[in-house]
């Protein structure tokens, strides 16, 4: 009995058989699967059981990996790898006192931010250091160097005044400062933040006469600086 032909299924002849690719085959049927070339066995390209020329050939291309069981277990496998080797270095800088942290952008922000707040805490305690300072202030700074330029006037004695100066009547209130001020003019008296005014009586629109019971100095000074006590 004549076998069938691979292509047209018809009783292949052995005058006209061509046993290729597990198949019989007309002469006429052995062609290519895509441009019907005919094809001899010395330049047939055969995918699949079936006859193709160079040109179509089918070309190879690479498959995705299914997850096979096998694929599987190899993973996990090497998950828990990484996981044994992350615990061992953990162990090893664990006595160390210090972690590697990676410099990421996001960590290169927080990083700045937590030193502006650190520059900002440092000015207020700074600042705050200051006030609390028993260092004189620069008002009293100022004070020295106009007493070492001009001693004739601060080597006066105690509760006396330029004669250019007209004490008022005494028995004026008592006043204490507010802030420091350091006199301008030699009718004037210097104050100290918290000194104690006595003999105070007004002059005119925002200057008193007074005494500063702490230098016993007597002379005008700001109204605005002191308050009544």
């Amino acid at each position: 009995m004549n076998p069938p032909c691979g292509r047209c299924n018809k009783p292949v002849y052995p005058t006209e058989k061509i046993n290729c690719l597990d198949k019989y085959w007309h002469k006429g049927c052995f062609s290519c699967e895509v441009c019907k070339m005919a094809l001899s066995m010395n330049n047939y390209k055969g995918f699949e059981k079936k006859p193709y020329c160079t040109m179509h050939y089918p070309k190879t291309s690479f498959t995705i990996v299914t997850d096979t069981p096998e694929n599987l277990r190899l993973k996990q496998q090497s998950l828990l790898n990484s996981q044994a080797l992350y615990k061992e270095d953990f162990e090893k800088n664990k006595g160390k006192g210090f972690s590697v942290v990676v410099d990421t952008p996001e960590m290169q922000r927080l990083k700045k931010t937590q030193d502006q707040i650190s520059n900002i805490k440092y000015h207020e305690e700074f600042e705050k250091s200051k006030i609390r300072s028993d260092a004189p202030p620069p008002e009293n700074r100022q004070e020295q160097e106009l007493q070492a330029s001009n001693p004739e006037r601060f080597n006066q004695p105690a509760g006396q005044i330029s004669p250019a100066v007209a004490s008022p009547p005494s028995g004026g209130k008592r006043y204490q400062a507010l802030y420091s001020y350091v006199a301008a003019e030699a009718d004037e008296v210097s104050l100290q933040e918290g000194d104690l005014v006595s003999d105070v009586e007004p002059i005119d629109e925002g200057w008193m006469f007074g005494c500063n019971q702490r230098t016993g100095k007597r002379g005008m000074l700001p109204a605005n600086y002191v308050r009544p006590i």
